[in-house]
């Protein structure tokens, strides 16, 4: 079912639209095109892609893995393809899978090659290409990023191979709960979706084949076509199907159920939700993102490491994909479900916003205002401000609100965690500030 032609790519419409980069590559025969480093996860079309591009172009294909290849397999690609050029004016498209997997020497072997344009390089790598791939390399290549493709392009792709001569030929018939289990399993993987949909096609078959006795001659009318149904995906593929849309409501359960597990401070639940969520096809990006958000909602100065390990946690998973990123996620959801809480720093800015909005601000005082520019000290700016690192307190009686709010309190620390230390050292600071 692998496309021949770009046209025939599922997804990846960004990519694909007329007139872009992929676009004027697959119609260039001339050898001319940019190389290109195809950046996404697994089954989104990175080696279909190329494929297409070399076979729309007529040029020379040739695909190297940078788990099995080495400097001398890339050397002797470089060599014919300067060949092939000179002699047969003929162009190559160098497709390398996982580049990331090449070493800085070996990356360093496809430079010439590239720079001279003896090959067009169609890189393809699940990882950051920033962090995996050369910056001479990264300079002369254009990047494009992959998506995983969407609910209803794998719904395409699906029929498409139950129905298509080079598929299945119209032998099974997919039912529409089979359909959207082979796409809730698929997760955006398109080779994981034909993959499993070819293993429940089997055991349709199989099971319509096993009716009668061994040697017996059925006199019945045709066999009807065999149904690919719900049970068959969950035999076939071997694993339970949870119940869980990702725009329906088990999406938004589950997700809350997560959130408010971390929040309530039970690691245990959190991580059950976290497996559901993953296991359902959920896109790490955005549990990660919703981990990021905790930290600094639910957790905040209680434990300012929360925040940062989120972050790290969401550009690990950013970097290595799935399954590996689900390692991070899990540590990052234990440290802020088992984190101090505080929701101080929310309830501070949202009650700050709320004066805004109503109006409640004021005029900046005149010792805090910007001194700098021609004018600003006849207008009196910046005239009695204190500078904080000239008192051996550190802390100067100043006022900094408008006078409209000059006694407002938007930040009240909780005594859990590092706020304790954080309520003590700043009420002796509004002491000393607001000269009380």
């Amino acid at each position: 079912m692998r496309p021949r032609s770009l046209d025939e790519v599922v997804g990846q419409r960004k990519l694909l639209r007329p007139g872009s980069p992929l676009r004027q590559l697959a119609s260039d025969s001339t050898g001319s095109a940019v190389s290109l480093i195809l950046w996404g996860p697994p089954g989104t079309g990175k080696t279909t892609v190329a494929q297409a591009i070399a076979h729309s172009s007529g040029r020379r294909f040739v695909e190297l893995s940078a788990v099995t290849a080495g400097i001398k397999d890339v050397r002797t690609v470089m060599e014919r393809a300067l060949n092939d050029r000179d002699l047969y004016d003929i162009a190559t498209v160098l497709f390398l899978d996982e580049i990331h997997r090449f070493t800085k020497a070996q990356q360093d072997a496809l430079l010439p090659g590239v720079e001279n344009g003896w090959v067009t390089l169609v890189a393809a790598t699940t990882e950051n290409p920033s962090f995996s791939v050369i910056s001479p390399l990264m300079s002369r290549s254009l990047l494009l990023t992959l998506e995983p493709l969407t609910d209803d392009d794998l719904r395409e792709l699906l029929s498409r191979a139950v129905s298509d001569p080079r598929g299945l030929r119209g032998e099974v018939e997919l039912t529409p709960e089979a359909l959207d289990a082979l796409v809730q399993l698929a997760s955006g993987d398109a080779r994981r979706a034909l993959t499993a949909l070819e293993a429940a096609a089997a055991s349709a078959m199989t099971g319509n084949t096993q009716d009668d006795e061994p040697g017996e001659v059925s006199t019945d009318a045709p066999t009807e076509t065999p149904r690919v149904t719900l049970e068959i995906v969950e035999a076939s593929v071997d694993r339970a199907l949870l119940r869980y849309d990702r725009n329906g409501d088990q999406h938004y359960d589950v997700v809350s159920a997560f959130i408010k597990s971390m929040r309530g401070s039970d690691p245990d639940a959190a991580i059950h939700y976290l497996a559901r969520m993953l296991e359902a096809g959920e896109d790490p990006r955005f549990i990660a993102r919703r981990l990021m958000v905790h930290a600094a909602e639910d957790v905040g100065m209680a434990d300012p490491q929360a925040l940062p390990i989120a972050v790290a946690a969401a550009e690990a998973t950013q970097m290595i994909g799935l399954p590996e990123a689900r390692i991070p996620l899990a540590e990052a959801t234990i440290y802020i479900a088992t984190a101090p809480k505080s929701g101080a720093v929310i309830a501070a800015i949202d009650a700050a916003i709320a004066d805004v909005k109503a109006g409640r601000f004021g005029l900046v005082p005149k010792h805090l205002r910007d001194a700098h520019y021609p004018g600003a000290k006849r207008l009196g700016h910046g005239k009695g401000y204190l500078y904080p690192h000239n008192d051996p307190r550190g802390v100067s009686t100043q006022q900094y609100l408008p006078d409209e709010l000059k006694d407002r309190v938007y930040y009240s620390p909780t005594t859990h965690g590092n706020e304790r230390d954080v309520s003590e050292r700043l009420e002796k600071i509004r002491r000393i500030t607001r000269g009380s």
